[in-house]
């Protein structure tokens, strides 16, 4: 299901200890977790009752470079390719480019010109 251009659609913690902060949202909120990994990188489609609601993966995997656990969150587009250029024209800087993950769709991140980490999906 795409969801409305403009809207928030997923949600990714990148974090230094995987399977603590698996157990910890499994006890506390009743997630369950499928094993998605990419390219041999754990990660992990975190589930609230059947529904998808966003990822969980190790920090080293991510595209921010921190040793801090984080949470990003990504905004549905249309046109991403055409919205990224306009971001950069705008003031964004390049995190990771628009690039395809397979069954879910184009996906980047950036930074806004205030330095906040976003992340932009058009889904498949």
């Amino acid at each position: 299901m795409t969801r409305p251009h403009g809207t928030f659609v997923w949600n990714d913690l990148l974090t230094t200890d995987v399977e603590r902060a698996k157990a910890f949202f499994s006890r506390t909120l009743g997630w369950t977790y499928e094993d998605f990994s990419l390219e041999g990188q754990p990660y992990f489609v975190i589930r609230s009752g059947e529904e998808m609601v966003g990822g969980l993966g190790a920090i080293e995997h991510g595209d921010v470079e921190t040793t801090s656990s984080y949470w990003i969150g990504f905004i549905e587009v249309e046109n991403l390719d055409e919205r990224f250029a306009t971001a950069l024209e705008a003031g964004a800087t390049a995190v990771r480019p628009p690039h395809d993950v397979q069954g879910i769709g184009r996906v980047c991140v950036l930074r806004d010109p205030t330095g906040a980490v976003i992340g932009w999906l058009q889904s498949a």
